[in-house]
């Protein structure tokens, strides 16, 4: 594994590592699917498994800010975790700690979904096998993997409430990404401008555009999270 700041091999969308990577995380995917009832049944064994979980990547996301420290790659414009899926990662790990109910819906809609995006397009220039590489492929996966499980072994049903409260959650944390990316010229949330390598952001019209486009898009992936997964977990108390 590398770890210098300029990359060996740059990052190829769609490459044979990108594709082994989305492959590998289907089949966990599958796997948690597939042994989800026998995972029900040891539930209450799993607590330490999850606080581990929230280890690693916790660990992980530590380490990816002392690399980007270390090589000077560390700044206020674009280090913050202020994207959706660093968000969405900060929120999932208090969620597998915690198991506080309230947080589900966010790592569920925001985050399978946001995560699932930056996947099939990273916005990544180091390739395998950096550092950077498993980190982004990692917590993302991770991600997707705790808003599955919560919802295929912890039993929580998604609804279309939860939808509606993601959205309102977003669009009350965007005022907030709009100040800090004027103050620091920045560009978190693609807010002022699209990724250069590509992303579901070219199909939604010009700047500034393509925020109200991506709203759209948001609702319309999170409610095709909620339909998927409606009926796979069992009613949650409120």
């Amino acid at each position: 594994m590398a770890f210098g700041s300029i990359p060996e091999d740059q990052f190829i969308l769609f490459s044979y590592a990108h594709l082994s990577v989305l492959v590998t995380v289907a089949f966990i995917v599958t796997l948690l699917f597939w042994h989800r009832k026998r995972l029900q049944e040891s539930v209450s064994r799993l607590k330490i498994a999850e606080r581990y979980f929230a280890l690693s990547l916790l660990a992980m996301e530590i380490t990816y800010h002392l690399w980007l420290l270390s090589t000077g790659r560390w700044g206020l414009d674009d280090s913050l975790p202020l994207e959706l899926c660093s968000l969405s990662l900060l929120v999932s790990i208090v969620l597998l700690v915690t198991g506080n109910r309230h947080l589900i819906d966010f790592v569920i809609f925001a985050g399978i979904g946001g995560a699932l995006q930056a996947m099939a397009t990273p916005v990544l220039d180091m390739g395998f096998p950096h550092f950077r590489f498993f980190h982004f492929f990692y917590t993302h996966a991770g991600i997707i993997v705790t808003g599955l499980y919560f919802v295929w072994v912890k039993g929580y049903e998604p609804t279309f409430k939860g939808v509606m409260k993601t959205m309102l959650i977003i669009n009350a944390i965007v005022p907030f990404i709009l100040v800090v990316n004027r103050i620091f010229a920045g560009n978190y949330m693609f807010l002022q401008a699209k990724p250069q390598n590509g992303s579901l952001l070219d199909f939604l019209g010009p700047y500034p555009w393509y925020i109200l486009s991506l709203e759209a898009v948001a609702f319309i992936i999170f409610t095709v999270i909620w339909l998927l997964l409606r009926k796979k977990g069992r009613k949650a108390a409120n």
